[in-house]
């Protein structure tokens, strides 16, 4: 007979984590991130306190590294005692980042912290905080970095429990953003194992990848890169005596990285594009949930900006005021511009470029072809370099250019003429 009960589902703790090329970034901004996933931690057991969760499942990659920092086992260790005095038990994989085999020191667990081997896959009994039998989790951590076999093919429960939770840390139908460990098809997960849950970890952008039986990655508890994007955290699973099963999900992260864009079209003067800049850094800051942001800006579309934006100093010039016009502190939630990226075009009628009897015309036509046929481009480039294919290191190097179709350089450039031919136009 199954029982109510709640649980909390993280992964990809990734304590301790080195951010890389923000070496001229301020103060508060270093010590925020360097924080960052302690403070998500921190969150993370205040979190299922306040949930009143019966237990913790942890899908792998508690740590960044296999030799695990000693500040990140301690801060750890501290938090699961924490949990232990609310009496909510944890259970833990290793993952690819932190698996068995790498170094740590010597500290005993405390008694509420179970830790799957790796050896084979394992099961444990988990209880309601009143000493009911709420269901039997299942796992198996990696004893090696690399983990290339299926582990989820070993995986079989054990009829008497009440429901059935699996931590798996791998890659579900070949997810091509993240290393192939572990690999296993979703068909295979619900396809009649019996398990109720698959609590997933690895791939760091939260998924659903099915219900009933609920395939979940929970993501990771906070962004550490410009790809990993807007809120971060884990899941509160309710699961009722029918086992319905009810998904939360509860943000952690202490710092948000943010994209956000904004077009030329209408700007006219620099002064303007700035005060636009400036308010969306306040969007980004409200829409931050009172957290720090890390905020990408781009400039896109197409408007009468579009040339001197393109001016070596100009992009520079703009970050610098953006980055210096705001005071940042480590006690209010603030917002960095850690990149500002310009896509704009110049201000052209696309359709008319392309019936028009001109120099402008036939090039647009002509880009226009060689984007989109890869023969065509192959001739058009070898012809253009001309000589140089020929030379014996030039034409090695030459070649992969050529033999690809082009990429966003071909677009720049197109613009680039276009636009210059436009002023010229203009001014004559």
């Amino acid at each position: 007979m199954s029982v109510p009960f709640r649980f909390l589902h993280a992964a990809d703790l990734h304590l301790d984590s080195p951010f890389r090329g923000l070496a001229k970034a301020p103060a508060a901004v270093k010590e925020a991130l360097m924080d960052s996933t302690f403070a998500a931690l921190r969150e993370l057991t205040q979190v299922a306190i306040q949930s009143q969760v019966d237990f913790i499942v942890l899908a792998g990659d508690l740590f960044d590294e296999a030799d695990r920092s000693l500040r990140a086992q301690l801060m750890l260790l501290k938090e699961w005692a924490t949990l232990e005095e609310h009496g909510i038990a944890v259970y833990v994989i290793h993952g690819n980042h932190d698996p068995l085999s790498g170094a740590r020191a010597e500290l005993k667990l405390p008694s509420n912290v179970y830790i799957f081997a790796a050896n084979k896959m394992e099961y444990r009994p988990a209880y309601r905080r009143n000493g009911e039998l709420a269901a039997f989790v299942y796992g198996r951590s990696y004893g090696t970095r690399i983990v290339t076999e299926n582990m989820a093919a070993a995986y079989r429960i054990e009829p008497e429990a009440p429901f059935h939770i699996a931590l798996l840390h791998g890659n579900v139908d070949g997810n091509g953003s993240h290393d192939p460990y572990a690999p296993c098809e979703l068909q295979e997960l619900i396809g009649g194992k019996g398990f109720d849950y698959w609590a997933l970890g690895h791939i760091h952008h939260r998924r659903v990848l099915h219900e009933y039986p609920h395939v979940v990655y929970a993501g990771n508890i906070q962004g550490r890169n410009p790809r990993e994007t807007g809120a971060k955290g884990c899941f509160i699973i309710d699961v009722t005596e029918a086992k319905a099963v009810e998904l939360a999900f509860v943000p952690l992260d202490s710092v948000r990285w943010m994209e956000r864009s904004i077009s030329i079209a209408g700007i006219r003067t620099e002064q303007e594009l700035l005060l636009q800049l400036e308010a969306e850094l306040d969007q980004a800051l409200e829409y931050s949930e009172g957290r720090m942001v890390m905020l990408r800006l781009v400039i896109n579309g197409r408007g009468q900006l579009h040339q001197k934006l393109t001016e070596t100093a100009a992009i520079g010039a703009l970050l610098e005021q953006l980055q210096e016009g705001r005071a940042l502190s480590v006690e209010e939630p603030w917002v960095y511009v850690y990149g500002l990226e310009l896509r704009t075009g110049a201000e052209l009628n696309t359709e008319e470029l392309l019936a028009e009897d001109s120099f402008s015309g036939e090039l647009y036509r002509m880009s226009a072809e060689l984007s989109e046929d890869k023969q065509k481009w192959q001739s058009f480039a070898k012809e253009a370099v001309g000589g140089m294919a020929s030379h014996a290191k030039l034409g090695r190097l030459l070649r992969s250019e050529w033999e690809e179709l082009p990429n966003r350089w071909l677009e720049q450039a197109r613009e680039l003429t276009l636009g210059l031919l436009q002023d010229d136009e203009r001014d004559s």
